[in-house]
């Protein structure tokens, strides 16, 4: 039997403290494509980043996994929770694919990997996303997973010198079942 968390072209798994150079590759990643600018991290930044990510206990429902290519066992993405709320049933989520990895159909599954496990395994109802308004490559992505745009906030966020629009995006439950496997791959 294949693991839950591995699909046709990833597996997510926990970080490792080997992996700090695939996550300050994507963190450059990031900022090429004009979200978030932060200041510099030094190597030993992003490896003592990696080794507490990897000893670090769970955090109830958030949590951050590895996104491995199943043909290389490289590291393309990061895919992850944070902000859930069980008793109202929602949680935020967040994935992030290298720049040399995209549109290769990493992001989609490991998303879906992802939202099958927090629906149907830990019964949250909805889940929502932040997604930069010029961001037209990830708003894309997520209108192919199912997701709906709820609401953009406007001027909302401040970078790369401006104030840019954040597009809410929504996915309940029932319509990730309509339009996803509940099963796997």
């Amino acid at each position: 039997m294949t693991s839950f968390w591995t699909g046709k072209r990833i597996c997510l798994r926990g970080i490792e403290p080997d992996d700090w150079t695939a996550f300050m590759r994507f963190a450059a990643d990031e900022e090429q494509l004009g979200d978030l600018l932060h200041p510099p991290r030094s190597a030993e930044g992003y490896r003592a980043w990696a080794r507490e990510q990897a000893a670090a206990k769970s955090d109830g429902d958030c949590f951050q996994l590895a996104v491995e290519a199943v043909d290389t066992g490289e590291i393309v993405g990061t895919v992850g929770t944070h902000h859930a709320d069980p008793r109202s049933g929602w949680f935020d989520y967040g994935v992030t694919i290298g720049a040399d990895h995209r549109h290769k159909g990493y992001a989609s599954e490991a998303v879906v990997v992802l939202l099958r496990f927090m629906f149907a395994e830990r019964r949250y109802h909805k889940c929502q996303a932040r997604v930069f308004a010029h961001n037209e490559a990830s708003l894309a992505l997520h209108r192919r997973l199912g997701f709906v745009e709820e609401g953009r906030l406007r001027d909302h966020v401040f970078f790369a010198g401006r104030h840019h629009d954040l597009v809410m995006m929504g996915m309940l439950a029932e319509e990730f079942t309509q339009l996803h496997s509940m099963s796997g791959p």
